[in-house]
């Protein structure tokens, strides 16, 4: 554990993590500071918890000075590491870690960790679920919303921590060790932050790199980056696949999730794909990854078999809101690249009324034309990055400009048929617009349902 009584230490950012963080180390005897670009009245709802306990705050702008005089630096994800006042920190030897890095020296249990370009958030979720029906003592947290910090005071010995972890939060690690780590998938995301695909992929990487031959390592057999991930880890590999057995690992065989232990062992069925409660395959291979994670802890079959088909889409994932004059409307406001807006239009057979758009992340959106033409009757573009989107898929489908969310709801409803979806998976970040992707889908579901007022609220569950 990191000595804190008495140190001088900053934290960079007052988002859930760095609010938690602060908190944490203040009630652990540290000197604390807190610096964040936004001004005092953007602050108003967190500064008076910080100024009660001690905590010094500043606001509209970082101070150089105010980096220089500090034993630790605790920078929060969503803040650059190449913010001009980090980098002459770490010149000057200031050490800089992430809530992730310091919650990992204080946290009691083992930890399941989980990252991946798409699919972290529904994995993470469904992970917890198994491990609380098996009886063990499961704290979920991290990327997910919960910040690791915040399961330290809980956790114990004996508890598992399940947690999703984000590629901003990977850069910042340095001792962070899961006892299970997983990597989903890699496609192309967040390169408006890390720049390269090169230097994407290596953020990711880091989830394994602090682990040893007795931990272990979760591949999808399908990921072009998995063989080279395999052969860098000391961990045990075990692998997923929806398309074809895997030597030690998860897949799908004859209709059934199946696992094997080892090359030797035979396969053992866990459950049919029947009752797997969510849509579309990318929602298998998270099943897939959650079955082999939860082997792995040594959780039954049965176990596992019943959680699954008790669990529930998590909101603003693939997340059925209503059914309107025979049209269904989903929100997957989650769905913020291009990756995860091609898995969600294949998740249905067609008729889809397509909104895109919000803030770019330097995405290549040509990559949706092939589905957009076998299964998009129209796309509706919204936020800041509608031009480079319409230029991009030009041709495809008819294109309606609709700027605002609401417009888009409104505009695509009235095209709509019976039969047919009209699908919220913008591609896209939402800060644009939006507080974050939550306020966006929550706000996409409020205008659906507006459509046809408060009654319609019962239909969320029809």
């Amino acid at each position: 554990m990191m000595e804190l009584k008495d140190k001088r230490i900053l934290v960079v950012g007052l988002g859930k993590s760095g609010l938690a963080s602060a908190i944490f180390l203040r009630k652990k005897g540290a000197q604390v500071t807190v610096s964040d670009l936004r001004s005092v009245e953007a602050l108003a709802k967190e500064l008076p918890a910080l100024l009660d306990i001690g905590v010094m705050v500043e606001a509209g702008g970082h101070g150089l000075l105010t980096f220089r005089r500090q034993d630790w630096i605790v920078v929060s994800p969503g803040v650059p590491l190449d913010t001009l006042e980090l980098v002459q920190a770490r010149g000057f030897g200031t050490p800089v870690i992430g809530e992730l890095e310091l919650a990992s020296r204080f946290l009691q249990g083992k930890i399941l960790a989980i990252t991946g370009s798409n699919g972290k958030t529904t994995t993470t979720a469904l992970c917890g679920e198994i491990f609380r029906a098996s009886g063990q003592a499961t704290q979920v947290g991290g990327n997910i919303g919960v910040p690791v910090i915040s399961l330290v005071p809980a956790s114990t010995p004996e508890s598992w921590n399940v947690l999703e972890v984000s590629s901003f939060q990977l850069e910042t690690i340095v001792e962070f060790h899961p006892n299970i780590a997983v990597i989903l998938n890699i496609t192309p995301d967040h390169l408006d932050r890390h720049g390269t695909m090169q230097n994407y992929v290596a953020a990711k990487e880091r989830i394994f790199e602090n682990q040893t031959a007795k931990d272990f390592l979760v591949l999808n057999a399908e990921d072009t980056e998995s063989q080279a991930m395999a052969a860098k880890t000391k961990a045990g590999v075990f692998w997923f696949s929806t398309r074809r057995p895997v030597r030690q690992g998860s897949f799908v065989y004859q209709d059934a999730v199946v696992w094997r232990v080892s090359e030797q062992a035979a396969a053992e069925p866990v459950l049919p794909l029947s009752e797997i409660p969510l849509k579309g395959e990318h929602n298998v291979e998270n099943v897939l990854a959650a079955v082999c994670s939860a082997k792995l802890a040594g959780i039954s079959n049965d176990v596992i078999r019943k959680a699954v088909g008790a669990f529930r889409a998590v909101e603003h994932r693939l997340e059925f809101v209503a059914r309107l004059g025979g049209v269904e409307f989903y929100n997957d406001s989650k769905a913020t690249n291009v990756d995860a807006t091609m898995k969600a239009i294949g998740a249905f057979p067609g008729g889809i009324h397509l909104i895109l758009g919000g803030k770019d992340k330097n995405s290549d959106y040509t990559l949706l034309a092939p589905l957009l033409k076998e299964r998009v009757r129209a796309v509706y573009t919204i936020g800041a990055a509608a031009e480079k989107i319409e230029s991009q898929i030009t041709g495809t489908v008819d294109v309606i400009r609709c700027q605002t969310l609401e417009r888009a709801v409104d505009q695509a409803a009235s095209e709509a048929k019976s039969g047919e979806i009209v699908l919220l998976a913008p591609a896209c970040s939402s800060f644009d617009q939006f507080e974050n992707y939550e306020h966006r889908g929550q706000c996409f579901k409020q205008y659906v349902l507006a459509r046809q007022g408060v009654d319609a609220w019962q239909n969320v569950s029809a």
